[in-house]
């Protein structure tokens, strides 16, 4: 007996250290979580909500298939946008300035700025409307609240990190609030697994284009290379970085959309009515998943509009600085300037229209995919270069998602113009 004594604690010395290597190894790994929930948490705001309502309650589980591809094809560009900031000497819109020239880097630049304001009348409006669904009020003078404090905070002393943290925090809040919404709205989840295979509605095709807008979105794609610049990224960290930033930071908004649309779908299917808004949708909910379901989901959206809005902003602000040649650290006058130039416009264009607000966010969603070729040309141009890239230019496999992803945008950019003219 007492022989053992002596083993056991010799056993345990070399467990303890491994435990604790693990610990360490686990903590330094969600350490890196960040710069791509950001652009999650932009992607997957109000507009996106909107349309993922419609879908439901228009289409039932039938298009849920399309967020499914349109976010596979997120992780690539994502990832092309990451791999492209671990090499690049300078930002993404310098090192485009230095090998296409200048005229195409600013054109990059002042693009995703255009975007972000196309972005910000979604997210101005949805801001609103998710307040008001949760607290009461006028929708109007929520999003003038939320506005104020989005361009007050743009002026924190170490902006990155609280923004990295609010996002991140925001996206666990859009977790609870729709993955509890929607299975307290009781779905025939058989029926939404279906979804997954392809059909197209005759009717949905504007729909369809507003969904892969959002959801696929190259700009905040592009964007993710300059949270991870600002972050710090390193390229011994590219590997680590895809498994706990990049793919679960681009499926979250993924799955939570997906999830919105079968509890759109869910509501359609139990009660016999759709939602065509936020409010309709709650209301909705409320005979099938209580008070708590209309509640949660109310939480989610509210998350995922003031997220997002933030998000917009920031990305706004920087790519217009370092598109003009103004720099693109946050922490510079220009950029704080260009985000309160976003959030100006999505707040006067929110207080003089007179149309819908769930028209004015889809129809804002989806002429961005105007300028997403550019963007998704240039992601997809850049890390085909072994010259510049060295060994983390494009696999073939890489190129191949990556060369379908850009026949979608340009085939969806063909559409919206044949449905607008």
């Amino acid at each position: 007996m007492t022989d053992t004594a002596p083993a056991t604690a010799e056993q345990a010395g070399p467990r303890s250290d491994r435990s604790r290597r693990s610990r360490r190894g686990l903590a330094a790994t969600l350490a890196l979580m960040g710069p791509s929930f950001i652009a999650g948490a932009w992607q997957f705001g109000p507009g996106n909500l909107a349309s993922a309502v419609q879908a439901g309650s228009a289409h039932g589980y039938a298009l849920i298939w399309v967020i499914a591809v349109s976010t596979l094809l997120m992780i690539v560009f994502t990832d092309m946008s990451v791999r492209l900031a671990i090499v690049s000497p300078g930002s993404l819109v310098q090192t485009i300035k230095d090998r296409l020239g200048r005229p195409v880097g600013t054109a990059a630049g002042i693009g995703v700025f255009l975007i972000s304001l196309c972005f910000s009348v979604g997210n101005a409006v949805g801001s609103g409307l998710g307040f008001s669904m949760l607290f009461g009020g006028s929708p109007t003078l929520w999003t003038i609240g939320c506005t104020v404090v989005v361009g007050a905070v743009a002026w924190a002393p170490n902006y990155y990190k609280l923004f990295e943290r609010a996002m991140l925090g925001l996206v666990v809040l859009m977790g609870i609030g729709f993955v509890l919404g929607a299975f307290l709205s009781k779905p025939d989840w058989v029926a939404a697994a279906d979804g997954l295979f392809p059909t197209i509605p005759s009717d949905a095709g504007l729909l369809i284009i507003a969904l892969v807008g959002t959801n696929f979105s190259i700009n905040a794609a592009f964007f993710t290379g300059y949270a991870s610049r600002e972050r710090g990224l390193k390229a011994e960290d590219y590997r680590t970085t895809t498994i706990a930033d990049t793919i679960p930071g681009i499926l979250a908004p993924g799955i939570m959309t997906a999830l919105v649309i079968v509890t759109a779908a869910a509501a359609l299917q139990n009660t016999g009515t759709g939602a065509a808004t936020f409010p309709e949708l709650a209301n909705v909910l409320r005979p099938v998943a209580g008070e708590l379901g209309a509640t949660l989901f109310g939480l989610g959206f509210s998350a995922a509009a003031f997220s997002s809005m933030v998000a917009n902003a920031t990305a706004g602000g920087t790519l217009l600085s370092d598109g003009l040649g103004r720099g693109n650290t946050m922490d510079r006058v220009s950029v704080k300037l260009g985000m309160l130039a976003v959030l100006a416009f999505g707040l006067m264009i929110t207080l003089v229209s007179n149309g819908s607000p769930v028209e004015l966010i889809i129809t804002a969603q989806a002429l961005t995919v105007i300028v997403a070729p550019l963007l998704g040309l240039l992601l997809f141009v850049m890390t085909t270069r072994r010259d510049l890239m060295g060994r983390y230019v494009n696999r073939w496999w890489q190129n191949a998602l990556g060369l379908v992803g850009l026949v979608a945008i340009f085939a969806l950019c063909y559409r919206l113009l044949t449905i607008v003219l």
